[in-house]
């Protein structure tokens, strides 16, 4: 800046000063407190709106890693129910009798291969068979009025239901005992 420009901006800020009208303070100086108490609740209010937003982004933040997380760990689960039919299918299979044994070990060595790389993945099967029967984890297909079971004993397992990671993928569908009806 040249000293022209300068002594010019100067001459300026004194004349607006001169020209300007002195604020009057009254004498007890409370324009000035009550100026003070009003800053100082706009601060706490901006304070407290920070406070609030920094919270609420760090639950967002808590809020994203967890579903990320969660679906990381479940992603797998509609290819684990897509392989269940085959899974099934093999077990079937091993129920029938073959007349050639090494075509039938092989069977059960893809059967087991395939469980245990589902099994690693999270897929448990859900043990029914002499169990007490359970809504939430299995399908009643069919009930038989008996004596040689307690009521609502699982009697036999149609269809192997299993979890996955914890979770319910697949209900059993069993068959149930129940008490006879006397007449």
């Amino acid at each position: 800046m040249s000293k022209k420009s300068e002594i010019a901006n100067q001459e300026a800020a004194e004349e607006a000063a001169s020209n300007a009208t002195p604020v009057q303070d009254p004498p007890d100086g409370s324009s000035a407190l009550s100026e003070r108490d009003q800053l100082i609740a706009e601060k706490a209010e901006m304070q407290d709106r920070f406070l609030r937003a920094q919270a609420e982004f760090q639950n967002f933040r808590k809020r994203a890693e967890k579903e990320r997380i969660e679906f990381a760990e479940y992603a797998s689960t509609e290819a684990v129910r897509t392989l269940l039919p085959i899974l099934d299918d093999f077990e079937r299979g091993l129920k029938a009798d073959s007349a050639d044994k090494e075509f039938k070990k092989g069977m059960e060595l893809i059967h087991q291969r395939l469980y245990d790389a589902l099994k690693k993945l999270g897929l448990e099967p859900l043990e029914c068979i002499g169990q007490p029967f359970d809504p939430h984890l299995q399908h009643a297909v069919d009930m038989v009025e008996t004596d040689s079971a307690p009521d609502h004993t699982i009697l036999d397992e149609y269809q192997k239901g299993y979890n996955f990671k914890g979770r319910l993928l697949r209900p059993a569908m069993v068959k149930v005992a129940v008490a006879p009806t006397t007449k």
